[in-house]
């Protein structure tokens, strides 16, 4: 796997493209469960992202009896958001993507020229996706507390992009110990809100550039929020990933299809971040273009009645007015009293020329 850090961006380079601060942010569909176990549907979103500006595609590699036991007992029904009451084992049985529709799924993304990558959750995953030589893995919020499954995909050596929604500071700091215990510094951590869909009052996207400084990693945003206005102000609030789950229709009913976003949702929110990116620019006071040609409409001295040959300048014959041909506003109180070396038109842009010296 090609990977580089930048100076003292802590950038990492996926593929062909560098994800840190001074490059465009990397945009993120996330297929999950919205294929509703059709592969050719799985295939065409695919191509939707693709289509739709998305530089990535993301699935998840897990089986129902891989990342829960069929068990019935109340510790295994969900209790909240968008799934409550319903059995973990029956949740996932539905939302997975079959694991033999998975190479097929890469190669798919492979020639259309879209990243391919997977989220991993548990160590049996890891080696089915090292068969396939993904570049790269997804380690969930979920997942942030599984110590030993993100030692195991950091031992791969490739990048991670973990998501810590629910983490505490410790448990963000633990699983980035982790991925280093293993010699793997290629790290970028999403700040995520796990419910869903999330609430905007709740995200506290002025947590991005906290964990920017803290961590000193490219820091993104896993967003289950509906609409884009939480992605596009992570960005401007210097994220450097932006995650979000895509699907056909909302119609296509699927564990994840409430939150997810539709095709022309996802083009217009990746318009949006990328005008975005462009309005933030660089530090700068150097005038564009645009300005200097509006500086000619800004304020300055004007006569604003007939001024008689060696007539004094008073605030009844001149005034500051736009356009800016005459004099600066600032010199105003200066020339009040002076007197004029010709006869002045009323609007005449007054100048220094057209004055007798202050002791004429």
């Amino acid at each position: 796997m090609d990977s580089h850090r930048l100076n003292n961006n802590h950038s990492l380079k996926i593929n062909q493209r560098f994800i840190g601060d001074g490059h465009p942010a990397y945009l993120i569909a996330e297929m999950s469960a919205n294929h509703a176990q059709d592969k050719t549907r799985a295939l065409e979103i695919i191509h939707a992202a693709k289509e739709a500006g998305a530089d990535c595609i993301k699935i998840q590699t897990y089986t129902a009896d891989t990342i829960t036991l069929d068990c019935r007992n109340s510790y295994f029904t969900f209790e909240g958001d968008a799934w409550k009451g319903e059995n973990l084992h029956d949740l996932y049985a539905k939302a997975y993507t079959p694991w033999e529709w998975q190479p097929e799924l890469k190669e798919e993304a492979d020639k259309i020229g879209i990243d391919f990558f997977s989220t991993p959750f548990d160590p049996t995953a890891v080696d089915f996706l090292e068969q396939m030589n993904v570049s790269f893995y997804k380690i969930a919020s979920f997942e942030v507390v599984d110590i030993p499954l993100i030692k195991k995909t950091a031992a791969t050596g490739k990048p991670i992009i973990m998501s810590v929604g629910m983490a505490t500071i410790q448990e963000i700091e633990e699983a980035v110990a982790a991925v280093h215990s293993m010699g793997n510094d290629q790290l970028a951590l999403l700040k995520c809100s796990s419910s869903y869909p999330a609430i905007p009052a709740h995200m506290n996207l002025k947590t991005i550039p906290d964990m920017k400084e803290r961590f000193q990693v490219p820091i993104g945003l896993s967003d289950h929020s509906m609409g884009s206005v939480a992605a596009v102000t992570a960005v401007a609030l210097g994220a450097n990933i932006i995650e979000k789950h895509f699907c056909l229709g909302r119609e296509i009913e699927n564990p994840d299809s409430a939150f997810s976003m539709e095709p022309e949702e996802y083009r217009k929110m990746v318009e949006e971040i990328r005008q975005a990116e462009r309005a933030m620019g660089t530090v700068s006071y150097e005038l564009s273009a645009e300005e200097e040609s509006s500086r000619n409409t800004r304020k300055s001295i004007f006569v604003s009645a007939d001024i008689a040959k060696g007539e004094k300048i008073t605030p009844e014959n001149i005034r500051v007015v736009r356009p800016a041909y005459g004099m600066e506003p600032k010199y105003y109180e200066e020339v009040l009293g002076r007197r004029a070396k010709v006869e002045l038109a009323f609007g005449t842009p007054l100048s220094w020329e057209l004055l007798e010296t202050a002791d004429s």
